[in-house]
């Protein structure tokens, strides 16, 4: 993990500083190649000069290192454009997703000392100064109070809250320069929605609230656990939680096909409980946070600050859309689509039939008749390729409305994790009661 420490910058200019010396480096190694290819007889386009393997490289450090804003806009793009995105993009995006930077120990008590003050180790028996997990936002500790109780405690990066606005507007300019986002994905207003995620990301308190009201929907729900926050140790910089023992989710795959569908079934169910009932969705099906107690067959649940509210208009919406094809009746997911914002522009008719099609391939396992085998499905990559013929059409490109992206998401993680785990699942059961 030592070598895996980076300081944070903390303040807006050093921040700054770090695009700034991005740029100056980007702009260098496009004129090195510019010039080369051109000695070579050849004309090269502004894109693939940005975007070499060397400069996917220096991208994908410098926003590893700047974490938070620098992160989460890149999610939000891939959410958004899906295949759009350009696959030097998705290769930035994945590099980031496996090179998550940790504070120095003298960083991290330095902050500790500004949190907690001078005495902040006097509740605690034990404070384990390496991280055991590092992400976009903040890293997690491991602690013990004197009472013996272990705890999980997630510790924001320095300058991550106070930055967020100026760190995405930094990198929109960077990707808008080198091309790599369709012209008609609405940039701005992704951007103006990642910064207000992002901003209550930034909030433990925030997170803290998610938590009460996720657990007073799931209510005594016996399959899942959310760990308990300690609201006298945390504040807006810190989130102190109950340690909750696991696996990760992915061993599920090495237990038997009874075990494997048993979880899969119940993080589904839970996926349209969410949707329909709660109103309330973790929006992050990140497999890391999720965890699998074999002894209890109980599912811990993780990190809700990428928790949203879900309008009753919009749960009706998709209710709508997913009860049209069960019935294989494509004009009622049209008008659910309709309703849930997809066609509010102008829009080729057949580019809408596009959409819905490829809404209904989506819903395959909601209207398949039985358990539907996850684990030897195709439907990812016939979705990829659908996705790729709308790519063909970027001029009818629309982009759809927020919340819908991280419905999407959720729902396509929850598709993910049950493949994963070569699930078979009764999805049409489960919806079911939501059919009318």
């Amino acid at each position: 993990m030592k070598n895996n420490e980076v300081k944070v910058p903390s303040g807006r200019l050093s921040r700054l500083s770090k695009m700034g010396g991005l740029a100056s480096r980007l702009a260098g190694n496009v004129l090195f190649e510019g010039a080369k290819q051109l000695s070579k007889g050849q004309s090269p386009k502004l894109q693939q000069l940005v975007m070499t393997p060397s400069n996917i490289g220096h991208v994908a450090e410098k926003l590893s290192q700047l974490r938070g804003a620098a992160m989460k806009v890149g999610q939000m793009l891939s959410m958004d454009a899906g295949d759009l995105v350009a696959p030097e993009l998705a290769e930035v995006l994945a590099k980031l997703r496996s090179d998550a930077k940790v504070m120095p120990h003298k960083q991290l008590t330095t902050l500790l000392v500004q949190q907690w003050g001078r005495d902040w180790l006097a509740p605690f028996a034990q404070f384990e100064l390496r991280p055991f997990a590092a992400a976009s936002i903040g890293q997690v500790h491991l602690a013990y109070l004197d009472t013996g109780e272990k705890l999980a405690v997630k510790i924001q990066y320095p300058g991550v809250r106070d930055s967020i606005d100026s760190d995405i507007d930094n990198v929109a300019t960077l990707l808008k320069v080198s091309r790599l986002i369709p012209a008609n994905v609405k940039l701005d207003t992704l951007l103006a929605e990642a910064k207000a995620q992002l901003h209550n990301e930034a909030d433990y308190h925030f997170e803290a609230e998610q938590i009460a009201l996720y657990q007073q929907q799931l209510g005594d729900n016996p399959h899942f656990i959310v760990p308990k926050v300690y609201s006298a140790l945390s504040n807006n910089s810190i989130l102190a939680m109950q340690f909750v023992e696991g696996a990760p989710i992915e061993s599920v795959a090495q237990a038997s096909q009874e075990v494997r569908n048993l979880v899969a079934s119940r993080l589904m169910e839970l996926c349209f409980k969410e949707l329909f009932e709660f109103k309330l969705l973790q929006s992050d099906p990140n497999f890391a946070n999720f965890q699998y107690q074999a002894d209890t067959q109980k599912i811990v649940l993780l990190d809700f600050g990428a928790t949203r509210s879900i309008s009753d208009k919009l749960a009706q919406g998709y209710q709508k859309l997913m009860a049209g094809a069960l019935k294989h009746d494509k004009e009622q997911m049209a008008v659910a689509a309709q309703q849930i914002g997809f066609f509010q522009d102008a829009i080729d008719p057949a580019h809408k039939q596009l959409i819905i099609d490829i809404f209904y391939q989506a819903c395959e396992p909601i209207y398949f008749d039985g358990e539907y085998d996850f684990g030897q499905s195709t439907l990812a990559k016939r979705i990829t390729e659908a996705g790729k013929v709308m790519s063909t059409q970027q001029n009818e490109w629309h982009t759809p409305p927020t919340d819908a992206i991280f419905i999407h998401r959720k729902l396509a993680g929850t598709y993910l994790l049950a493949a994963k785990l070569k699930a078979k699942v009764n999805v049409g059961e489960l919806f079911s009661k939501y059919r009318s």
